[in-house]
């Protein structure tokens, strides 16, 4: 996956957490990748791969039943 053939969302998340953000979409082999851009406040950008959008929605949105994330405007 190139960088610039992909959507970038900034997410802020419970800086705890990231590693289980990046362990799920390591599962989702090419679809998505979380890279860490403030590790103290949180801040994640997620990579997703074009036409993978609703899925990264989906869960993301199913992820923040359990985790604090949310995406940033």
């Amino acid at each position: 996956m190139y960088y610039s053939e992909t959507i970038q969302k900034i997410y802020r998340m419970d800086r705890h957490k990231i590693h289980l953000l990046r362990f799920i979409l390591e599962g989702y082999d090419g679809m998505a990748m979380a890279r860490t851009l403030d590790p103290k406040k949180g801040r994640v950008i997620i990579h997703i791969a074009p036409g993978c959008e609703d899925d990264i929605e989906m869960l993301i949105k199913d992820l923040s039943k359990e985790i604090m994330i949310a995406q940033e405007s």
